[in-house]
């Protein structure tokens, strides 16, 4: 039974639909000098609800969630989250914690009016993230 259970969570892995208490989930060594940051919006911009962000990337490459190829992620980003999620674990799924499991570098999010933070970390083939942490600086930006 728990091969199959395993078996189950592996196979949905690009669907993100690990439980954060996966038990015996690999940690990825990440590769010496690797960065993630964002391109756009710059820190501090006014921008309207809707907000293009794109990912940047250097050092390694993106691979879709559940393709594990070595020095290869997969984005995630991280909307007014405070904390980083916990190491060994998989980044959580909601509305704050945005998965881009098909390898995708750019998206358009909608915003409410205020000032908010972004911030990527890169997570490998099962959603984790990298030893060390693959994340970018945290930007703020104000919605009108």
């Amino acid at each position: 039974m728990k091969r199959i259970l395993l078996a189950l969570a592996l196979s949905t892995a690009g669907a993100g639909a690990i439980a954060a208490d996966a038990p015996g989930l690999p940690v990825t060594k990440a590769p010496a000098g690797a960065e993630v940051y964002i391109i756009a919006p710059k820190d501090g911009a006014t921008v309207g609800r809707d907000v293009t962000v794109r990912f940047g990337l250097k050092g390694m490459g993106v691979a879709p969630a559940g393709v594990a190829k070595e020095h290869t992620g997969h984005h995630h980003l991280l909307v007014d989250v405070k904390d980083l999620p916990a190491a060994g674990q998989p980044i959580p799924k909601d509305a704050t914690h945005i998965h881009f499991g098909g390898g995708q570098t750019e998206t358009t999010i909608k915003l409410e009016p205020g000032t908010h933070t972004l911030q990527l970390e890169l997570g490998d083939a099962n959603h984790v993230p990298f030893d060390p942490p693959v994340v970018s600086k945290r930007i703020t930006v104000h919605v009108k």
